[in-house]
């Protein structure tokens, strides 16, 4: 076992070696890559499943965690290291990272066919291959995401965590933009790099401060979390404007919480996230359940002690991160109610049950937090899965439709639905409609005949994220959550994601009967395939632990189950929180929270089934529409967020960066520079001059006086003796005049 703790920094290796070997060597190599990014994949999740085990079977691991440098950088007063950490927290992310990695590289294998934007003459070998052209610069990527999530999860220091978080930050940007020949694609890319290092650069300046004030300056867990350096930061205060005086860890938590903010997609920095949808299915799936958005939640587990030790001396804080975690829940949850995109709807729901999260640390649930990333990081990993074989689908039924109505070849088919596209755009109450796009709920229908291991794999995991009851791991782990915020007596908290997990529960089953139920409603979705293996078996695997992976959490004072299987988590991970002076603390039973969680699930599933169980007819209006109204267009318009963004923020940047580019090219800073080079020109010019008068004439004319002195001495070299000595008679009769005279003058 000791072996495998000392192979920890190994883990992120492998998918980094795989993206060298990609783009050096194999990038014309398509089979190649693939096989050599899934074997890289292969290798971590073997390693990270060998240290997760070997801690879980480990006696008394949480209060003895790993923490090993492997390369020390002077800095001063003190070091830097470089090293890994093995600790009950990140052992449970080794053993989900890199399974969920391994699953979507597989499936990414069969997914990234040739895509129907493309037109295949353009790009004859890939098409002839079935292959996207840039096949395998995407394994490449998805290589380097893989790296950054593991690097940062086994990091032991704060600023080693932060580097592998700005690579996610980057990859982020080269997968979504992926297909960049798309426009939209290339705004959400764009969107998504620069929301996020809002919440990065504050992030950054937590760092500082944390690093600043910290007793030794350092950004090492083990340094950070000790209980001397927890106490003089909460027991030392700052004088800000406009808040006064306020505790340093306070300004800390809430600037470190700012980049999780930006990363795992809350309110108000929530709006990237969405669009980040016009990237490829796999990396949706990287985005909302491996990587990205888990990285950010992981920032606030691993930064917990910094969180307890702030609510002890200020309570603002908590209830800062409580409020935006279950305010972005519902707010989230509203907007997925009335959106048609598959992946959108999946989008704002990973938004909320983030928000879920962020709540819990708000209210000091370390455990349910974790517990709650975990569980949602496979089941929402096998809805994005499976929706991008839906979409796969539909869109190859899309491809036989057009095959038959037309009678030509695959080839001329992309390109007549490229010249046409735009063409079948229908106007209507419920928003526009182009009717052969494959994301288009409204385009779908009756797909669990036709696709029937995609269809019943989403079923389950969207029965995981409504919280069915006792059966699916999404229960136990929101259900967890509520116990706690009823508990705790944060009564608006419970409430607010009581009612977002009913919406939960009704836009899953809205997206169900809109997919997979009732008829089929387009050519694509009544000719939609079952996808390849490579795609439809890792759906199966992973929806296995998205129904068992929420038994190890059962709380012993559930009534009938509880006891009957170990909280396996809760006994793991407390002594860890013992290990960081925290408290771990035991929501007692009751229940109300119960209750709700039972009818707010089943409640809302039923009302779903009730309005969409059928699917809708061909052309029929969404009937919540109608219901709502003006409320529908709200939430489907997203409450108007970007809209304002673009009118206030936006706009204000670009005014004042061609207000910056005025004032650079045309009224101070281009002026100055232009001065001071025309102040240059000028004294130059006075230089050459006085060079050229007064430098040049007394050279000039030491060489005349020179020259007329030889002239006048040449005249006395005759070879004449008289002349030589009337010279110096002549000679004589000045050092006379000059010497004896004024002797003479003087005496008389």
């Amino acid at each position: 076992m000791e072996g495998l703790f000392s192979v920890t920094w190994v883990v992120p290796i492998p998918p980094f070696l795989a993206f060298l070997a990609i783009i050096l060597f194999l990038n014309s190599n398509k089979r190649g890559s693939a096989l050599v990014a899934i074997g890289a994949a292969l290798l971590s999740c073997l390693l990270g499943w060998g240290i997760a085990f070997a801690s879980f079977f480990r006696e008394h691991f949480g209060e003895h965690p790993i923490d090993e440098a492997i390369y020390t950088i002077p800095t001063g007063s003190s070091e830097f290291v470089i090293g890994y950490a093995v600790d009950p927290a990140n052992a449970l992310m080794l053993f989900m990272v890199p399974f969920l990695v391994l699953m979507i590289f597989i499936y990414s294998s069969g997914y990234m066919t040739f895509p129907g934007h493309l037109q295949g003459a353009q790009y004859p070998a890939a098409y002839a291959q079935g292959k996207d052209p840039r096949y395998s610069r995407f394994m490449a990527y998805i290589c380097l995401f893989a790296t950054g999530m593991l690097g940062l999860v086994v990091a032991n220091n704060l600023l080693q965590f932060f580097m592998f978080w700005e690579v996610m930050g980057l990859c982020s940007y080269l997968l979504i933009g992926f297909w960049h020949e798309k426009a939209p694609a290339r705004a959400a890319a764009v969107k998504a790099f620069i929301t996020t290092r809002i919440g990065d650069a504050l992030l950054m300046i937590g760092m500082i401060l944390l690093y600043v004030r910290s007793d030794p300056s350092s950004l090492r867990f083990s340094e950070l979390f000790t209980e001397h350096n927890l106490e003089q930061l909460a027991h030392s205060i700052v004088s800000l404007p406009l808040f006064g005086e306020v505790h340093w860890i306070s300004l800390i938590a809430v600037l470190i919480f700012c980049g999780a903010i930006g990363k795992s997609a809350q309110f108000p920095l929530h709006v990237w996230l969405p669009d980040a949808m016009e990237g490829p299915t796999p990396v949706s799936a990287m985005i909302h359940a491996a990587t990205m958005v888990s990285a950010g939640v992981f920032l606030l587990v691993r930064m917990f002690p910094i969180y307890a030790f702030a609510g002890e001396v200020s309570t603002g804080t908590l209830q800062f991160v409580a409020f935006i975690g279950a305010f972005t829940a519902l707010f989230a949850a509203t907007i997925a109610v009335a959106q048609w995109d598959i992946k959108r709807v999946l989008a704002y729901s990973t938004i909320s049950q983030l928000g879920y999260m962020v709540a819990a640390i708000g209210m000091g649930a370390y455990v349910a937090a974790l517990f709650h990333l975990l569980t949602h990081a496979f089941f929402k990993a096998l809805l994005f899965l499976g929706s991008g074989s839906v979409i796969h689908g539909v869109e190859h039924g899309f491809h036989h439709a057009h095959e038959h109505a037309h009678g030509s070849d695959g080839n001329h088919s992309a390109a007549e639905a490229a010249a046409h596209q735009g063409e079948h755009i229908v106007r209507r109450a419920d928003g526009a409609l182009d009717t052969e796009d494959p994301q288009d709920m409204r385009n779908m229908g009756g797909l669990l005949t036709r696709m029937p291991r995609t269809g019943w794999t989403f079923i389950i995991g969207g029965l995981a994220l409504s919280g069915f009851p006792l059966v699916t791991a999404g229960f136990w782990s929101k259900d967890e959550i509520l116990a706690v915020a009823w508990d705790g007596g944060q009564q608006w908290v419970f409430w607010t994601l009581a009612l977002a997990a009913f919406l939960t529960a009704f836009y899953t089953m809205r997206q169900i009967g809109l997919t997979f139920l009732g008829q089929a409603r387009t050519p694509g979705a009544s000719h939609a395939p079952e996808s390849v293996a490579s795609m439809t078996v890792p759906l199966l695997l992973i929806s296995i632990f998205a129904i068992v992976g929420g038994w190890v959490g059962i709380p012993s004072s559930f009534p009938l189950l509880g006891g009957l299987v170990p909280n396996w988590i809760e006994h793991f991970l407390e002594p860890y929180m013992e290990f960081m002076h925290l408290h771990p603390h035991h929501p007692a039973f009751h229940f109300m929270p119960l209750a709700v969680s039972l009818v707010v699930a089943l409640g809302g599933l039923g009302v779903g089934y009730r309005i969409y169980g059928q699917g809708l007819k061909e052309g029929q209006t969404d009937p919540v529409a109608r219901l709502l109204g003006p409320i529908w267009w709200m939430w489907h318009r997203k409450y108007w967020i970007d809209e304002l963004y673009h009118g206030t923020i936006v706009l204000f940047t670009l005014w004042l960066s061609r207000f910056l580019a005025l004032f650079d090219r045309e009224w101070v800073i281009d002026w100055i520079v232009n001065g001071v080079g025309r102040l240059a020109i000028l004294f130059s010019e006075l230089i050459s001059a006085f060079d050229r008068f007064v430098v040049d004439g007394l050279v000039d004319g030491v060489g005349w006086v020179s020259d007329q002195a030889g002239h006048i001495a040449r005249l006395l070299q005759d070879g004449r003796v008289q002349t030589y000595l009337l010279f110096g008679m002549l000679i004589l009769a000045v050092w006379l005049f000059l010497n004896v005279l004024p002797m003479i003058l003087t005496l008389v």
